[in-house]
């Protein structure tokens, strides 16, 4: 039976970190606390107008970082929004600029939180990625690229495989640590495993039942895998914490 990484564990160490990063913060500015403020728009909010909005929120000063949820409205050019945000506001990885510090291999930036996560798990557990052979299941810029340039600055040796890649279940089968993040509900199955294998689930999914679930067969790859995360209560849980510590970091940056 697998050992399950949960992501409850990975958060609690965090918290602890941050709460005294605010600490600090709050001692030099005793207004600052990690606030959250929702804009809603209507679905019919044509491209113009939502670029209007990010721009006044890129220069309200009381407001350190920004997450737009996607996906955007059919109308609404994400190419065109996601170039106007202000990068250091940018807290989930959106604009062109904090991605291309993530393929630099460039820390100053904001990364994506999901790939972030990942990583964070990985680090906590202390399941280095050194040398490893890593199959990464998904190529999206939202997960699959970003968080493979991060293990690749961690030394991986890395394989990046997709729904058409041939005999992918063959290929995973050749992984220390099995990524999944295609986007295919439990499409990763006991035959993509190697016994012992490192499972980390990054897809969130809904079943026929109506229940959460990831890119992995849990209940079956559980059995087989040495370390696995779960469907909720894994990678999801520490993203939510890595947009805290970006909006700390943000704040921090811009405080005298």
């Amino acid at each position: 039976m697998a050992v399950i990484l949960k992501g409850s564990d990975v958060v609690n160490a965090m918290k602890e970190k941050m709460s005294q990063e605010v600490e600090a913060l709050i001692k030099r500015c005793e207004t600052v606390g990690v606030k959250c403020r929702v804009f809603e728009f209507p679905e019919t909010l044509a491209t113009a107008e939502f670029i209007s909005q990010v721009k006044a929120i890129n220069d309200d000063k009381s407001i350190h970082g920004m997450l737009l949820f996607r996906p955007f409205p059919k109308q609404v050019s994400e190419d065109a929004v996601k170039n106007v945000v202000a990068p250091q506001k940018d807290m989930d990885g959106m604009t062109p600029i904090n991605i291309a510090k993530v393929f630099a291999g460039d820390e100053d930036g904001f990364p994506p939180c999901t790939p972030e996560a990942v990583m964070e798990v990985l680090d906590h557990f202390k399941i280095s990625v050194e040398g490893k052979r890593v199959v990464m299941v998904g190529r999206s810029m939202v997960v699959g690229k970003p968080l493979s340039m991060m293990l690749l600055k961690k030394h991986a040796t890395l394989t990046i495989c997709h729904t058409r890649t041939r005999d992918l279940p063959g290929v995973a089968r050749g992984a220390e640590i099995l990524i999944a993040a295609a986007g295919k509900a439990k499409m990763v199955t006991a035959d993509f495993v190697a016994p012992g294998a490192t499972v980390i689930d990054v897809g969130i999914n809904v079943d026929p039942d109506g229940k959460l679930c990831g890119d992995v067969d849990f209940e079956n790859v559980e059995k087989i895998a040495g370390c696995i995360t779960p469907v909720p209560g894994g990678v999801g849980t520490v993203t939510s914490s890595l947009l805290a510590k970006h909006v700390i970091r943000a704040a921090s940056q811009v405080l005298p």
